[in-house]
Formats: C-alpha cells, structure tokens, sequence
C-alpha cells in the first residue's frame, strides 16, 4: 500500500510541547531512554519485576521496529496467540452467531448466492457480504473432505478470524500516517490485545470484517488529508473504494458513515473539501457501483423491494428510533464500558483526552478526533446499544494513546493518573472474582487452570501499573499488550470449556447420536438458534404439547426436545394420545441469551 506522502514518509514523533518533529533529532537532543533495567544494576540492586518485565516488552518493540516484514510478522504470531485459543471449542453464541452461520448453511443447501434466510424465515437485516464468505469456506472444507463441515460451527468463524487479522495488519498500516515504526507497531498490539476485537474474532458475525474495511478506509482517508501538498499515489485511492464497497456487502453504511462523517468534519476544520479529490471520487464511486450494485439489485428483484423495507426501515431505522431486542441503554453507555471492552488501552486513550483537546488543531489529531467523536456522538444518541458497534473506532484511540505517551502528555504526575491506571489490574481481577463464581454457581466448581492463567495476567498488568508509575508509560503499555495477550487465551481458552452448563444446544443436538437410528427432530419450548444449526434446518419448532405428542406419533424415528416449562403440558397430551415416549436424556444449564437457567428433557420414538 502506498501512497504516503513526503511529508509522512520520514519517522517522525509527537513532541507534546512543539508539534511533530524527526525521531532522530529528538533522541540526539535527548540522549537514549533510560533502561530502568541497566539503572537498576548500576546502582547496585537487582532490578524489580516491573524492570526485567518492561525491558523484556521494550525489545519486543524494537524487534518490531526493525522493519515493515518484521513488524507484521510479530503481529500475526500475537494476533493468532490472542484469537486461536477457544475457537473451536467455544459453542455457537446465541442468538446472532447461529443465525449468520444457519443462513450461510442454507446457502450451500440451496445454492441461492442472492437471498438470506434462516429456515423459511427470510433474513432481510444484513448486505450478502459475511454469508458468501462464510458459505465459501464452508465450501471449500467440505471439498477437502472436512467431516461435518456444514455444522463445525469453527469454519463458519475462519473470515472473522481473517478479518480480526486483518485489523491488527491494517491498523498498523494506519498508524504509520501518523507515528514512526516502533510506535505504530505498539498502537495495533494494543487494538490486537483488545478484550472486544478478540471476541469478535470468535464469532462467525459481520464486525471483525466491517472494523477490517472500516480502518483500510480511514488509514486511506488519513493519507489523503495529511498529505494534501503532496501527490498521492493511486493505490491509496484504490485500498479506500474498495473498503467502502467491502464495507457495504459487509455491514451496508456503516464504513461510508465513518468516512463521511470523518471527511465532513475535517473539511469545516479546512475551510474546504478539495482535498477529498486526491481520492479519485468519480472513478472511485464507479467501483463501488459496479462491485455492490449486482448483489443489490438482485436481492430487489427477488424480494421485491422487501429488502430495503426491512434492512432500512426496521433494522437501520428501527435502531434509531427504538431500542431493539431489549438493548436500550442512556446515553454515556459506551464511555464507561468501553474501559472493559477496549482494555488494556483504554485506560491511556482517557488519559489521552486532554492532549487530544489541546492539540485539536494539529491536522494528525484533528484527523483522530473526527475519526472517533462524530462516531461516537451518533451510536451514543441511538437508543440500541451494543458493545461492539464502536470497535471500528478503537484503532484511532489507540493510536491517538500511543501519540499522547510519545508526546510526554500521559505520565505519573497527572493529576489522577495513576488511579486511572490501575483500571489495568482491575480488568483481570474482575475476571478471577466474576468467573470464579459463575463456575461455581453453573457447574459447582471453579475452572482453576482458566483462573491461574488469569491471576497471571493479572500480575503482568500490575507489573504494567507498576512500570506507569515508575515513570515508564511506553513500557507499560508494551506490558499491557502482554496482558491482554494472556488475558484472552485464559478466558476462551481455559475457562470457557469448562463451563458446560453454558452449552446447552451442543449437549442436546448430541443426543441424537445415542439413538438406534437417524432421527426427525423438533423441540418445544427451547427455540435457540443454536439448535437449529447443530440439528438441522428441518428442526420442527413447535407451538403447544398437543403439537409435540402429535409429532411423537407420526412414525419413523423421531426426537423430541420439550423444555421444562412444557413438561406437565406435554405428559397430559402425551398421555391423551396414548404415548409412551422413551426418555433418551436430560440437559440442564444456563441460557445466556435469556440470562436464566433451563432444564430440556428429550423423548425418543424409534422403529
């Protein structure tokens, strides 16, 4: 990707007092950094573990500096160490996950590449783009001979992985507009150690893609505007219209909001918008026609204009208007949540506020505030509010942290800093204490592996605190990319197994491997997504006990699921029919979607 202009081209650091001025001048000026390392041996103590813990994550920042390559091969290996564990074994997440990847299984039952449905229901919500990715991989494993690729719920997660993958690599790419190598290098470690990126890399959903073409559109818009005296290669016209067409097929208008809006702040800032025609806009919206208007206009055609209806009108529109499903939350929501979602940086992005307001006319930070704010003001005033709908933002609050701690703007003696800072430590112990008792509380023990690798984390982030109050703030946020990079792999990859009650669907869909034969399946009561992608599209969801005992009676092998809510209803019509179903097993757990515990009995007929 090219396309870096000649006044970005060169290293170059933040200086909180004067603007930007050459890396290379700066350290001449001021001597190399302190190694609190050597410090410590000179004066004759052995040093601390915060010490030999940030020297440690100092060269891993300085193996990244030593090239493009070498960054990019560092962020791979952290971002597969921080996405890989529990990726297969964490069960489909109802109630989204299940919906995308039984619509993309329906895809390849059918062969229809242009409408969505989850059974004969049609799913007019989201553009194509996630199913065909996911329906191709699906494709594709099952052509290598993959057994039970349609229901390896893992393969449906493979573009989420790319696409997290993907963030990490392009987030790097965007840093580069903006800080030397080093720096960038540790701006998308903080994005891959981030505890929502790494869930959304887990989930077979449309936002580790959407935040993928989200950030190549906004690393290309911030070329465009930095450099505005300068040419600006081809490419980087072309990596931004192909990220807003991949945008579109993937989350329909998001990536053209955060651009927009990015642009028309920035152009008020300007006094103009002519340097958006660096961009290309006319051949660059005449790729965007061509790549999303075909899928578009068949998708009309064959629901007739439904689509837009529901897509726009009750989806888009309906989240503007009302909280959907039960996610209203007040304005302000995500200012607080977002010191768990985006830890560990988000502690630095706050501390980094008063930089950012007192730089605001700097063009590099001016770029990162209309990256972030008009964004953020939008989904804070939608009354649906999700967790993950500001990830696309997350990379500029990164950058906009490490800039602030380049600049010397975040440092001990803020007033209040280091208490914001040990929102590091309390992430991790929030884990342990909240973890612990669920385990507890659902299975009648605690995941002690999962915890241990937690408390670790949680000694690395203390070790990160303890390096930000020693005066060290680019170290500790090194430390604290290793915490994260323990963090996850504890919690989906050690914990999350060992919590069975939450898998109810695959302990149920399982049950059909102790009959005799292959049954026909239906379920009363218990309507998860999930069970209907582990049991198949043909899952018969039943309204009333009359219906189930009338099920039980139609011949043949057949299994029936009946919740406990319809228990007595269905041992009275059962009985009234004259059946006498055999009990082929019980599953008890926790339903995460409806937050409360659930009891399902299955009942066999067999030839």
């Amino acid at each position: 990707m090219t396309g870096v202009g000649p006044a970005i081209r060169r290293a170059k650091e933040i200086d909180f007092r004067g603007g930007i001025i050459d890396i290379g001048a700066r350290r001449a000026a001021s001597g190399p950094a302190p190694d609190l390392c050597m410090t410590s041996l000179a004066a004759g103590r052995r040093p601390g573990l915060a010490a030999v813990a940030g020297a440690y994550a100092d060269t891993l920042l300085s193996l990244g500096a030593r090239s493009h390559a070498a960054a990019c091969v560092l962020l791979l290996a952290l971002a597969l160490v921080c996405f890989l564990p529990g990726f297969a074994s964490l069960q489909p997440m109802d109630r989204d996950e299940p919906r995308f990847a039984q619509a993309s299984k329906q895809m390849i039952e059918t062969g229809d590449l242009v409408d969505i449905r989850f059974q004969g229901e049609a799913r007019h919500k989201k553009p194509v783009g996630i199913y065909w990715a996911q329906a191709a991989v699906v494709s594709a494993a099952e052509r290598l001979g993959v057994p039970e690729a349609r229901t390896t719920i893992a393969l449906y997660r493979l573009p989420s992985l790319a696409g997290a993958v993907a963030v990490v690599l392009l987030s790097y790419w965007a840093a580069l507009a903006f800080l030397p190598r080093r720096l960038a290098f540790l701006a998308a470690a903080l994005v891959c150690a981030s505890a929502m990126l790494g869930a959304e890399a887990r989930l077979a959903k449309t936002d580790a893609l959407l935040t993928a073409t989200a950030v190549a559109a906004m690393g290309a818009l911030a070329r465009a505007w930095l450099s505005r005296e300068a040419r600006l290669g081809p490419g980087t016209a072309l990596v931004f219209w192909l990220a807003v067409a991949l945008g579109i097929l993937v989350k329909g208008p998001m990536v053209p909001l955060f651009a927009g809006l990015a642009a028309l702040v920035l152009s008020v800032k300007a006094r103009s918008g002519a340097w958006l025609a660096r961009l290309r806009p006319l051949p660059g919206l005449a790729l965007v026609l061509v790549l999303v208007a075909p899928w578009f206009v068949a998708i009309a055609l064959r629901s007739h204009g439904a689509f837009f209806g529901e897509a726009v009108g009750h989806d888009m529109l309906g989240k503007v208007g009302t909280a959907q499903t039960q996610h209203w939350a007040p304005p302000g929501t995500y200012l607080l949540v977002i010191f768990a979602t985006f830890w560990p940086a988000a502690a630095f992005a706050a501390m980094a506020i008063p930089f950012a307001f007192a730089r605001r006319r700097d063009d590099a930070v001016a770029f990162l505030i209309a990256w972030v704010v008009p964004s953020w003001l939008v989904f804070e005033a939608v009354p649906t509010k999700l967790p993950h709908y500001v990830l696309p933002l997350c990379p500029a609050l990164a950058i906009l942290a490490v800039m602030a701690v380049a600049g010397g703007a975040v440092h001990r003696d803020r007033p209040g800093a280091r208490l914001v800072a040990l929102l590091m430590p309390l992430i991790p112990l929030g884990l342990i204490l909240g973890l612990g008792v669920a385990g507890w509380r659902l299975d009648g023990a605690v995941p002690a592996v999962g915890l241990a690798a937690l408390a670790v984390a949680l000694a690395v982030a203390v070790l990160a605190w303890r390096l930000f109050a020693d005066g060290a703030p680019e170290r500790a946020l090194a430390v604290a990319v290793i915490a994260g990079a323990v963090a996850g792999p504890a919690v989906f990859g050690l914990v999350q197994p060992a919590l069975a009650s939450l898998k109810v669907s695959p302990r149920l869909a399982a049950l059909r491997g102790t009959l005799p034969c292959r049954p026909v399946v239906a379920t009363l009561g218990y309507r998860e997504p999930s069970l209907v992608f582990l049991t198949g599209t043909d899952l018969d969801m039943l309204e009333t006990a009359p219906e189930a005992a009338s099920f039980l009676a139609g011949g043949g092998c057949r299994l029936l699921y009946v919740e406990d809510r319809f228990a007595g209803a269905f041992a009275t019509a059962a009985a009234s029919a004259g059946l006498a179903p055999a009990r082929a097993g019980r599953v008890a757990g926790f339903n995460i979607n409806g937050g409360k515990p659930v009891g399902v009995t299955a009942y066999a007929v067999t030839p």
